[in-house]
C-alpha cells in the first residue's frame, strides 16, 4: 500500500478582468532624507482601465517622469500599492518582478535607447536575450511591419533616421506584446510630422489590439491623441481631463506654471 502523502496542488491564479489595467493607492516617492528630501509623488491615487489611452502632463518637476517609472516598475515607491491588474507589484521581489513586467508591459523612451552596435532585430530581440528568453523572430517581422519598417532587420540604428529609430523603439516594446505599454516624452525628440505619426501607432494599438497605453508628454496636441488626460503639480494629481482639446490643456497647464 502507497502510504505516500500527495502535495495539495497549487491554487490557480486567474487574473480579474474587472481590474484597472493599472492602478495605484497612497503613491508617495520621496528621494534623499531630512531637510533635503524631495517628494516626487504625494499620495498619488488612479485607476487606468483597460484598453484605454491616458496621457500624463503638467510643469516641470510635477512628479510626471516619476510616476511613469513607479507605475511601469522601474522605480519602487518609497510608500503606496501600484498593481497591474489584480497583481502588487510593489511587493514582488526584484527577480520576479522583472519576469512579470517582461511578461506584461513594454516601455518605449525619448532617447530609443538602442544598442549603435546592433542591427534593428538584434535590438529589438535584446530585452528577451538579457532576460535568457529567445524572442521568436516572426514576432520581430511581426512588430516591425506594424510600425512600417519591415525589412529593415538588418540596419543599425545609425542608417535610419530618429523617427524610423523611435519605431524600431516601439517595435522592440510590441515584439514582447504588452498588455500595457508605458511612453515617456515619445515624440520630445522628433519634428511634428514625425511626431504625429508615433503618436497614431500608439493610438493604434489602443483601438485595434486593446492595449493600454501611458504617456507622459509635455505637448498639447499629443495629449490630444489620448482618452485622458491627468494633470500633475507638486507629486499630485490636480486635474482630470476627458478628452480635452489642445487648447483645453494649453489653459489648464498655463494655470499651472507649466
Amino acid at each position: 500500500m502507497d502510504t505516500t502523502t500527495a502535495r495539495p496542488a497549487s491554487p490557480v491564479h486567474h487574473p480579474d478582468p474587472a481590474a484597472p489595467a493599472v492602478r495605484a493607492r497612497d503613491l508617495h516617492r520621496t528621494y534623499g532624507r531630512g531637510a533635503g528630501a524631495v517628494h516626487a509623488l504625494r499620495g498619488v491615487d488612479l485607476d487606468l482601465a483597460a484598453g484605454t489611452f491616458t496621457a500624463v502632463m503638467g510643469p516641470s518637476g510635477s512628479g510626471k517622469t516619476t510616476l511613469l517609472h513607479c507605475l511601469a516598475g522601474m522605480d519602487r515607491p518609497t510608500r503606496g500599492e501600484v498593481h497591474w491588474g489584480d497583481t502588487p507589484i510593489a511587493r514582488l521581489p526584484e527577480r520576479r518582478l522583472a519576469v512579470v513586467r517582461r511578461e506584461r508591459v513594454g516601455f518605449v523612451f525619448q532617447s530609443f535607447n538602442l544598442m549603435p552596435a546592433m542591427t534593428v532585430a538584434q535590438n529589438i530581440a535584446l530585452p528577451g536575450r538579457l532576460a535568457g528568453v529567445r524572442t521568436d523572430r516572426t514576432r520581430i517581422t511581426d512588430a516591425l511591419a506594424r510600425v512600417g519598417l519591415a525589412g529593415r532587420e538588418r540596419h543599425r540604428p545609425g542608417q535610419l533616421s530618429g523617427g524610423q529609430q523611435q519605431r524600431v523603439a516601439i517595435a522592440r516594446a510590441l515584439a514582447a506584446r504588452p498588455a500595457v505599454l508605458f511612453a515617456d516624452e515619445p515624440t520630445g525628440a522628433l519634428d511634428r510630422t514625425t511626431g504625429h505619426q508615433i503618436l497614431a501607432l500608439l493610438r493604434e494599438g489602443v483601438d485595434q489590439d486593446g492595449r493600454t497605453c501611458v504617456m507622459v508628454t509635455h505637448d498639447p496636441v499629443a495629449a490630444g491623441y489620448a482618452d485622458r488626460v491627468l494633470l500633475l503639480a507638486d507629486g499630485r494629481i490636480v486635474d482630470d481631463l476627458d478628452r480635452p482639446t489642445a487648447a483645453t490643456v494649453t489653459d489648464r497647464l498655463a494655470r499651472l506654471g507649466g
